[in-house]
C-alpha cells in the first residue's frame, strides 16, 4: 500500500492559498478519477482510495500533518518510504515541480512534522513551486504562504495540477 498526503489547512478560508497546494493537487486528481473524499477521524484526515493507494488530506493544520501520517503508518504497519507527500515550496519558481526520495524539511513545517512523527526523513516528497518574490517581499513569509493565488497564477494552475496528476498516476 502507498499513501499520498497532500499538505494543506482545513477550512474554506484556506481554499486557493499557497499552503493548500497539496490539497488542490489531490482534489484535482480525485476529480479526474471520480474519487470521493470521506471523513476518516481515526487518521485525522479526509481520505479516498484508488487501487492500492490511499490519498490523504489531513484535518490537522499544516504544521501538524505528521499526526495523520503517523496514525496511518501505525495502523497499516507501513514504513516512511511508503508515503509520498505533496507540498508547496516558496523557494521554487512558480509551477516548478521537484521530486526527492528523501531529505531534510528545508524549512517546511509540514515536512518537519512528518519527519518527527514518522521518525525518519526517508520518505519521498514532491515540492510544488509557489514563488512570487514581489508579493513575498511585500507581505512576509507567514502571510505569503497563507495568501491566495493571484488571478494570473490561478489561470496556470490547471496545467500544473494536471502535471502533478500525471506524476501521481506514474508514481502509483
Amino acid at each position: 500500500m502507498k499513501v499520498i498526503i497532500g499538505f494543506g489547512n482545513p477550512g474554506t478560508q484556506y481554499n486557493w492559498t499557497r499552503h493548500n497546494t497539496g490539497f488542490l493537487a489531490l482534489d484535482f486528481y480525485a476529480k479526474v478519477h471520480q474519487l470521493e473524499w470521506k471523513d476518516t477521524p481515526k487518521f485525522f484526515c479526509q481520505s479516498t482510495k484508488n487501487n492500492d493507494t490511499l490519498f490523504v488530506k489531513a484535518t490537522t493544520y499544516y504544521n501538524e500533518v505528521g499526526r495523520a501520517a503517523r496514525a496511518i503508518m501505525n495502523f497499516y504497519k507501513l514504513q516512511p518510504s511508503d508515503f509520498l507527500v505533496i507540498c508547496d515550496d516558496f523557494n521554487l519558481d512558480f509551477g516548478k515541480l521537484r521530486f526527492r526520495e528523501k531529505g531534510s524539511a528545508g524549512g517546511n513545517n509540514g515536512l518537519k512534522s512528518c519527519i518527527t512523527e514518522l521518525g525518519s526523513d526517508n520518505f519521498p516528497r514532491l515540492r510544488v513551486g509557489t514563488a512570487n518574490d514581489a508579493l513575498r517581499k511585500q507581505v512576509g513569509d507567514v502571510d505569503f504562504v497563507l495568501s491566495k493565488y493571484t488571478p494570473e497564477e490561478k489561470e496556470k494552475l490547471p496545467k500544473i495540477l494536471g502535471e502533478i496528476a500525471d506524476f501521481i498516476a506514474k508514481y502509483q
